[in-house]
């Protein structure tokens, strides 16, 4: 029989040579089912379904009190030395839609080692041990030596809060992420700025399970900001909420690991009075524009 062209006749010559190997120059391999979990089914959902997903975490939670392990670290989180400090308590609170208010203790006395507020686009950090109080706007560049004085309490605030796209102003994609390795849908959040797209977010979702497992943030050149991980997902007062998890800003150089204690979700506790602080007396100011 011709063949009907040279492309097609070597294919058919190639395949016939490979077949007729003997069977000790042929290995079989089985490719494990994808994910690392492979004895569950993995879930299915659209686009859409995805953003639902974030509403019904983000939609009825008005507010939050939280008592929280924080463990800081600080350094060059892809590649490097880190320094690991002691596991200290905390207290956060948040009101929608944008005050949280972050108090970390000393875990044996008790002393506030730092006060730190955030509402809308201005920020205050009281730092008593140093005497050092802070102002600004949460968009001032983290300039200090001491990479603890760069915590700003809006990195919790983009971390603690998942908010849904806004279809006025995003542009949304999916990606399926599947492989023998990890199981995710990777929901792209870009964000329009006037003629410009420019990539905001990532959220991963488990496909196991379609719970959130990880929130990233980027700069206008692409690069991350902040990669937040949550895991161990627990009901407080009939609302799901991750109870461990970890906020990385490589570009600030610190990494804080937050586990959820306990945690009163609409409490009528948080009241707008919670989110002023104001500046201790005699404290040395620093303006940070």
């Amino acid at each position: 029989m011709r063949c009907r062209s040279r492309r097609i006749c070597l294919a058919t010559l190639l395949f016939l040579s490979v077949a007729s190997l003997p069977s000790c120059l042929v290995r079989r391999r089985v490719v494990k089912p994808p994910g690392k979990q492979e004895n569950r089914p993995l879930l299915t959902a659209t686009k859409e379904q995805l953003i639902q997903e974030i509403h019904a975490i983000y939609d009825p939670i008005q507010s939050f009190a939280a008592k929280v392990d924080m463990a800081p670290s600080v350094g060059n989180l892809y590649g490097g030395q880190v320094t690991d400090y002691a596991t200290i308590t905390a207290f956060i609170l948040f009101q929608r839609p944008d005050s949280i208010r972050v108090i970390g203790q000393d875990p044996v006395i008790h002393s506030t080692l730092f006060d730190m507020v955030s509402v809308g686009n201005d920020f205050r950090v009281s730092i008593p041990t140093k005497n050092l109080f802070l102002e600004g706007e949460n968009s001032a560049p983290a300039t200090s030596q001491n990479k603890l004085e760069n915590l700003r309490p809006v990195a919790f605030l983009t971390s603690l809060i998942i908010n849904p796209p806004d279809p006025q102003k995003d542009v949304t994609l999916i990606e399926d992420d599947t492989d023998q390795s990890k199981a995710v849908y990777i929901l792209f959040i870009v964000q329009r700025q006037q003629d410009q797209l420019r990539l905001a977010r990532a959220v991963y979702f488990n496909r196991y399970t379609l719970q959130i497992e990880r929130q990233k943030t980027f700069d206008g050149s692409g690069t991350t900001t902040s990669q937040t991980i949550y895991s161990d997902w627990k009901n407080y007062g009939g609302l799901e909420f991750p109870s461990n998890i970890d906020i990385q800003r490589p570009q600030d150089g610190y990494e804080v690991v937050l586990s959820v204690l306990n945690m009163k979700i609409n409490t009528a506790e948080v009241t707008p009075a919670k989110f002023v602080l104001n500046q201790p007396p005699g404290a040395h100011v620093r303006e940070l524009k």
